[in-house]
């Protein structure tokens, strides 16, 4: 075994060892802060393994450090966890389970420590630390998980086909661990997941886009959705992304892999953003390809309209998996809604007049649109590729200027409804629409000022233009 003082070298360890001690516990540090710890990797979250009421010990814990501390309890799993500094420590009593075929809830029993270290869903998370004074320090490892952090590989302690049917939540974290920590998984586990894909289907929703996430939010998602299409999982959690696999050709004539190219745009990304929603965006960016895929002969293959049948298809993929149907779904459909603009203006010379719409368009997401733009440039020309980046360059700078120049992000109508109303004595009815969106394109265009007085005199000419009197 060995000795690992260094990873327990903290007073939430020395009281527990004491308690140990005093009451003849065995306790163990187990599970993810082990392994963050070996791979030297910051972690905030403690599990502590106890052979005995994992509650009763986090309770006692909780009052040596101060009894102020409120511990949570959850009963039903023999669980209990407080806050203590930096750190959230959960206290669990050692235990077996067993699962039935439609449910990945286990039936829970007491066990012993290596009852509990086999139900681990992974070697790597299966090392434990003794907390106890005899041993403090020493590692445990029953199924050389310090061998498999070594070699980067995601093995189960025991049959895969155990693991993985009686929780199949567990394929979806052996890609997220694979994505977050760049480790590959192995062939053994790849082809069990294959034969058991179909399995994921009794897990939530909820769940299944808790993984997801952490899959968004890691260094290289594109790693996790490869092993997810591999695997055969991503056809049962985001066939819309599936869908943009292959490259078809009719008359010699080609389009780019879409998947693919979703998954370079998407690891693009992530260099300039940790924002969960715009990653998501750039994941979900071409999913309106799939449908909207003809081919021309004249002009070859062609995708119109993609970006308006995706942003569709972001509220529909955001209910099936109980996403948030909030400002994040809209923020996501926005930019997916969005995506070609900027690309649009790169190509030409940029008027006032479409960056004004651009910016009133997009409102706070107009950076957050370039960014997505930016990252959606994959092109392996290099003159392309800078040619395209260039242009994206000026766009910014248009962008802030006209900005500053004229106000337009989150724009409000200069003149109200109700004061045309009140200016013109009228009742509610279509000719206040009317004027407020010509007063609104005479800004965008730039024929007028973005301030009342400019707004009024055009309100009042447009009111003349529709035989209206300001009754002076």
């Amino acid at each position: 075994m060995t000795n690992l003082q260094q990873a327990v070298n903290h007073p939430i360890f020395d009281k527990i060892s004491n308690y140990c001690q005093e009451k003849n516990k065995e306790c163990f540090v187990v599970g993810g802060y082990v392994r963050d710890f070996l791979l030297k990797r910051k972690s905030k979250d403690i599990d502590i393994l106890v052979l005995g009421s994992g509650i009763d010990v986090a309770k006692n814990i909780a009052k040596q450090i101060d009894e102020k501390i409120q511990v949570t309890v959850f009963k039903n799993f023999g669980t209990a966890y407080f806050k203590f500094q930096d750190f959230e420590i959960e206290f669990v009593g050692a235990r077996k389970e067993s699962y039935s075929s439609d449910s990945r809830n286990p039936i829970v029993e007491s066990g012993t420590l290596e009852d509990d270290i086999n139900r681990r869903d992974f070697k790597i998370n299966s090392m434990a630390i003794s907390l106890h004074p005899k041993n403090f320090g020493q590692l445990i490892d029953m199924h050389n998980g310090l061998e498999d952090l070594e070699k980067k590989i995601i093995n189960t302690p025991l049959d895969a086909k155990i693991t993985f049917s009686d929780d199949p939540l567990r394929m979806l974290r052996a890609v997220r661990f694979a994505s977050q920590l760049n480790f590959s998984v192995s062939d053994s586990l790849i082809k069990t997941m294959e034969n058991l894909n179909s399995r994921i289907e009794i897990v939530t929703n909820e769940r299944i886009v808790e993984e997801l996430n952490k899959i968004l939010l890691s260094e290289t998602p594109s790693v996790g959705f490869k092993l997810l299409e591999k695997t055969g999982l991503l056809d049962y959690i985001l066939p819309e992304i599936t869908n943009l696999k292959g490259i078809d050709e009719i008359e010699g004539q080609k389009h780019k892999d879409n998947f693919y190219h979703t998954l370079e745009v998407l690891d693009n990304i992530c260099e300039a953003t940790d924002n969960l929603w715009l990653r998501w965006a750039a994941l979900l960016h071409d999913i309106g390809k799939a449908p909207t895929k003809k081919f021309n002969k004249k002009i070859g293959w062609t995708f119109h309209g993609h970006e308006f049948e995706g942003s569709k298809m972001v509220y529909k993929l955001f209910k099936r998996l109980k996403m948030p149907l909030n400002e994040k779904m809209k923020y996501v459909q926005k930019l997916v809604l969005m995506s070609s603009r900027p690309i649009v203006l790169a190509q030409k010379n940029v008027t006032d007049s479409a960056v004004r719409r651009l910016i009133f368009d997009a409102g706070e997401a107009v950076d957050d649109l370039m960014t997505l733009c930016e990252a959606d440039i994959t092109t392996k020309n290099k003159s392309r590729f800078e040619k395209y980046h260039d242009n994206f360059r000026l766009v910014r700078k248009k962008i802030t200027e006209v900005e500053e120049k004229d106000n337009i992000r989150n724009f409000q109508p200069p003149i109200s409804g109700a004061e045309i109303m009140k200016t013109f004595n009228l009742k509610p009815c279509k000719t206040i629409g009317i004027i407020k969106e010509n007063i609104k394109e005479a800004i965008l265009e730039g024929d007028i000022g973005n301030n009342y007085e400019d707004a009024y005199n055009l309100m009042i000419k447009e009111g003349e233009k529709l035989g209206l009197s300001d009754g002076k």
